[in-house]
């Protein structure tokens, strides 16, 4: 009888703890983390102005390059550093990809947001006290500058997601703030962005799986144009996003 309450309450217990799992991945997948992800456009808005999307159909195409790219050249960030979430990983990691971030735009993109998810997450998750650790040791100190990928891939990691959720979760983090980006350039209405999430939800995951735990070594860009694009956001006259 003891034999069976005991394995009642394991079981219980485990259960418990996948819930619990569920509601941090929702919570970091959530728009109302201040992360900052919408106050950047992914190039959208150099895009609209320089011609390259001007309606829902050249949204979808310019989406799924988005989407493209970010499989190709940032999961393998979010995938190594989830696989080994460590100080040493992580850091290897940043540098890399700050070497290899050409588009001075996407570069502070990409460092914003890293630096807001990292400060979030050591205040959010205070059983972990690694994160604000790792945040408070490395902060102005020149030796990494919290890139969003490697970060998203550690703090994943560090809380118990797996790899595959973990690389699902980026590029749907993507294609929310691109969509969320059109719908307040007027784009498209907030129907038709539910709509149009909707749609791609099939292209969004055939990336994941075409791009998923792949090394950083394989990491590369697929859309040229995408890049030279969004690098011309900083020479816009007017522009309501950061990037």
């Amino acid at each position: 009888m003891d034999s069976d309450m005991g394995s009642d309450e394991t079981r219980d217990d485990s259960t418990s703890k996948d819930h619990i799992l569920q509601w941090t991945q929702w919570q970091l997948l959530d728009s109302v983390l201040p992360t900052g992800g919408f106050a950047h456009s992914y190039g959208l808005e150099s895009a609209i102005q320089s011609r390259v999307v001007t309606g829902p159909e050249d949204l979808k195409d310019y989406v799924f390059q988005v989407l493209d790219n970010t499989g190709s050249l940032l999961l393998p960030f979010v995938y190594e550093a989830n696989r080994s979430p460590s100080v040493e990983t992580w850091t290897n990691l940043d540098r890399t990809l700050n070497a290899t971030l050409t588009n001075e735009v996407s570069r502070k993109a990409s460092i914003a947001q890293g630096s807001a998810l990292l400060r979030v997450a050591a205040s959010v998750f205070s059983e972990i006290p690694s994160l604000k650790k790792m945040r408070d040791s490395y902060m102005g100190s020149g030796d990494v500058v919290f890139h969003h990928a490697p970060v998203f891939g550690l703090v994943c990691g560090l809380v118990g997601i797996d790899s595959g959720t973990a690389q699902r979760g980026y590029v749907f983090m993507t294609m929310r703030d691109v969509i969320s980006a059109a719908t307040r350039l007027n784009l498209v209405g907030p129907m038709g962005a539910a709509v149009l999430q909707h749609e791609i939800v099939g292209v969004a995951d055939r990336v994941v799986e075409k791009w998923m735990d792949r090394p950083v070594a394989d990491a590369c860009q697929t859309s040229p144009l995408l890049d030279t694009v969004q690098g011309c956001h900083a020479y816009l006259f007017s522009r309501l996003f950061c990037s």
